[in-house]
C-alpha cells in the first residue's frame, strides 16, 4: 500500500513537469503494481489505473506504446479505456496484441477495426481465440489471403451461412483454403457440397483421407453436381435474354420485374434478370439458383435492396414448383434479417471482382 501512495503522489510531477524518460519510469512502475494485484482489483481501482495508464501513455513514443500493448492484452480485466485507444491505435504493432489477445475487447471494436484498418489488423483479429459470425464476416469478405486462410483455420472461428458462402467462393482455386474450410468440424453439408462443385481432384482426396468415412458420401455428393451441371448446361437463355434486355435498354427492369418473373416461375427471365442486375455472369447466378442452399440468392437480393418477399419468390423458384418446408423458409428469413446490406455488397463485389479475373486469365 506504501508503494501504491508513493507512486500515486509521483504521478502528477511525473505528468506535468516530467521528462518523457519519467513518464516512461513512472508508467512501467504503474504496470507492474497493476500486473502484480490484477486479479485482486475492484472495479472502481482498474478504474483508477486506467485513467493514470491512459495519462502516462498520452504522450510515450511509439516503442513504449508496443510494450505497453503487450503488457496489457493477456490480462483479463486490463484498464478499459486504455485497452480500447491501443486497439485503434494505426500501427499494427500497437494494436495487434490487443486485437489478437485482450478478451475486454468487444464485437463493436473489433468490427470497427476490420472495417476500418489495414490487412494487418485484419491478420490479428483472425487469430482471437474466439470469434463470433459477425466478426468472421467482415473477415472473410474484406481480407487477403493471409487472412482468410487463418480464420478458417481458426477452431473458434464461427461462421454464418453467408460467411461459408464467400469462404466456399474463395476457395476456388486455393486448394489450401479448400482444404482448411472442407476439414472443419462445423461445415454444413450444404457448403461442403459447393466446396467439392469447386475443388479439385487433389483436395477431394485429401478431404477423402482426412475422414475416411466420409468416401462414399463425397463420391455421392460429386456424382449429383455432375449431373446438376449437365442439367444447367441445356437451358437455353437466348430467348429470354432479349425480352429482358429489352426491358432494361426501356429503363423498366428493377425488382418488381424480377418479383413477377419468380411468381410466374420464369427462371431463365429471373436468372437474366439478377445477371445484368447484379453485374454477374449468368453462370454464377444459374449456379445460385440451382443450388441447394438459399445463401447466394440471399445475398443477391440484401445486396440489391430486395424485400423478403421478392427474395422468397426466387427461392421458391429453386424448388421447380415443389414448394419449400416452412422452417427451411423461416431459417432463410432470419438469415436475411441479419445480413447486413454492405456486407451482402462487399460479397457480390468480391465475386464481380473474380469474375473478372477469371475471364481477364481466360483471355
Amino acid at each position: 500500500m506504501l508503494a501504491q501512495q508513493s507512486l500515486i503522489n509521483e504521478l502528477e510531477d511525473a505528468i506535468s513537469c516530467g521528462s518523457v524518460d519519467r513518464r516512461l519510469d513512472t508508467l512501467r512502475r504503474v504496470c507492474d503494481l497493476f500486473e502484480t494485484g490484477a486479479s485482486m482489483y475492484s472495479d472502481e481501482q482498474v478504474e483508477l489505473f486506467d485513467d493514470v495508464i491512459g495519462r502516462l501513455a498520452d504522450s510515450i513514443e511509439a516503442r513504449a506504446r508496443i510494450e505497453l500493448s503487450n503488457r496489457l492484452a493477456p490480462i483479463a480485466n486490463a484498464p478499459l479505456k486504455v485497452v480500447k485507444n491501443l486497439a485503434a491505435d494505426d500501427m499494427i504493432e500497437v494494436a495487434g496484441p490487443m486485437l489478437a489477445q485482450c478478451a475486454r475487447l468487444d464485437d463493436e471494436d473489433l468490427i470497427g477495426s476490420a472495417r476500418g484498418k489495414g490487412q494487418g489488423h485484419l491478420l490479428a483479429i483472425s487469430q482471437r481465440a474466439s470469434l463470433s459470425e459477425a466478426v468472421t464476416d467482415v473477415l472473410v469478405t474484406r481480407g487477403d489471403r493471409e487472412v482468410v486462410h487463418s480464420v478458417a483455420r481458426n477452431g473458434g472461428a464461427r461462421f454464418s451461412d453467408a460467411g461459408y458462402g464467400v469462404l466456399v467462393e474463395r476457395s476456388a482455386g486455393d486448394d489450401a483454403l479448400a482444404q482448411h474450410v472442407g476439414i472443419r468440424a462445423d461445415i454444413p453439408r450444404r457448403h461442403f457440397v459447393n466446396l467439392l462443385a469447386k475443388a479439385s481432384d487433389t483436395v477431394q482426396r485429401k478431404l477423402v483421407a482426412a475422414n475416411p468415412q466420409a468416401a462414399d458420401h463425397i463420391r455421392h455428393v460429386v456424382a449429383d453436381i455432375e449431373g446438376k451441371l449437365k442439367a444447367a448446361q441445356a437451358r437455353d437463355y437466348t430467348a429470354a435474354g432479349a425480352r429482358v434486355e429489352a426491358l432494361r435498354r426501356a429503363g423498366k427492369l428493377g425488382e418488381s420485374e424480377v418479383h413477377s418473373f419468380a411468381k410466374s416461375e420464369n427462371f431463365e427471365e429471373t436468372a437474366v434478370a439478377l445477371s445484368l442486375l447484379s453485374g454477374l455472369p449468368i453462370e454464377a447466378v444459374e449456379q445460385a439458383l440451382l443450388d441447394e442452399r438459399p445463401d447466394m440468392v440471399l445475398i443477391l437480393a440484401k445486396a440489391m435492396g430486395y424485400s423478403w418477399a421478392t427474395a422468397k419468390l426466387v427461392l421458391l423458384l429453386r424448388t421447380d414448383g415443389r414448394g419449400a418446408a416452412q422452417h427451411d423458409l423461416d431459417l432463410a428469413l432470419q438469415s436475411f434479417d441479419r445480413l447486413q446490406v454492405s456486407t451482402a455488397q462487399r460479397a457480390v463485389r468480391f465475386y464481380q471482382t473474380r469474375q473478372g479475373a477469371s475471364h481477364a486469365a481466360a483471355g
